[in-house]
């Protein structure tokens, strides 16, 4: 694949359309081209602006005017007159008439539910996405940043790259090609402060390609380890880094 080829990618990364191998390639691209990091912090800002776009609202008092109307339908059998409708009622007894009141209730309350279903997942998606908005502008941002420095290393089999940008005080780490932890582990990230380590997140273990937004300001940390942890993560490494490099400078 060319750097033209790849310099042809940056929608398809901003939405996660390309193959990992192609993905991998790119991010190795991404860490070196300030004009491709530009292009992806627009996509990916339009891509979650376009999500937001498509979420629609159920009106909250859908339920109740749903419950007080079925109040006011009478329940009739079919077939007969009102007499004889009637007499099979009062034989049938309270068996029948408890079951068309629970059925009537259970059909109000599955329709109210689901337009309370509805709405409640269009508020979850709408602050979801309004969440993923964020991450990955602050993710593109970094990437994007003038100021943009890189350092590159070979960790678990793989390649990772990490980009620190100093005006915005955040780091990314891009890794690709890197070899799932065992069944129950992840890779964790640390910053390196004096002589202590500082959680900086979590990398997904079914990933061997992805870009991570660091959690936590760089805040003079002066290093970036990668620890192997178990799922959920430490509150300190409690095993023997997979990866160090240095803060580039």
């Amino acid at each position: 694949m060319t750097t033209t080829d790849l310099h042809a990618l940056t929608g398809a990364y901003a939405v996660h359309a390309l193959d990992a191998e192609e993905r991998a390639a790119f991010a190795r691209h991404l860490a070196e081209c300030g004009a491709c990091r530009q292009e992806v912090a627009e996509f990916t800002a339009t891509a979650g602006r376009l999500a937001l776009a498509s979420t629609v609202r159920a009106r909250p008092a859908m339920r109740e005017e749903v419950l007080q109307r079925i109040t006011t339908v009478r329940q009739v059998p079919p077939g007969g007159s009102t007499l004889e409708r009637a007499r099979r009622g009062a034989q049938r007894g309270r068996g029948l008439t408890r079951w068309a009141l629970a059925a009537s209730v259970a059909a109000a309350a599955a329709f109210g539910g689901t337009a309370v279903w509805q709405y409640e997942r269009a508020q979850d998606a709408s602050r979801e996405a309004a969440q993923a908005q964020r991450h990955v502008e602050d993710l593109a941002g970094v990437l994007a940043a003038p100021d943009a420095k890189s350092r590159s290393v070979k960790v678990a089999g793989g390649a990772g790259t990490l980009v620190v940008s100093a005006s915005r005080d955040r780091a990314v780490f891009a890794a690709s090609g890197m070899t799932a932890p065992p069944r129950g582990k992840v890779y964790q990230l640390w910053f390196a402060d004096g002589g202590k380590m500082r959680s900086a997140g979590l990398m997904d273990p079914d990933r061997s390609s992805q870009a991570v937004l660091m959690q936590g300001a760089v805040d003079g940390a002066t290093g970036v380890g990668i620890t192997v942890e178990p799922t959920g993560g430490s509150k300190q490494p409690t095993s023997t880094p997979v990866a160090l490099l240095g803060v580039p400078a």
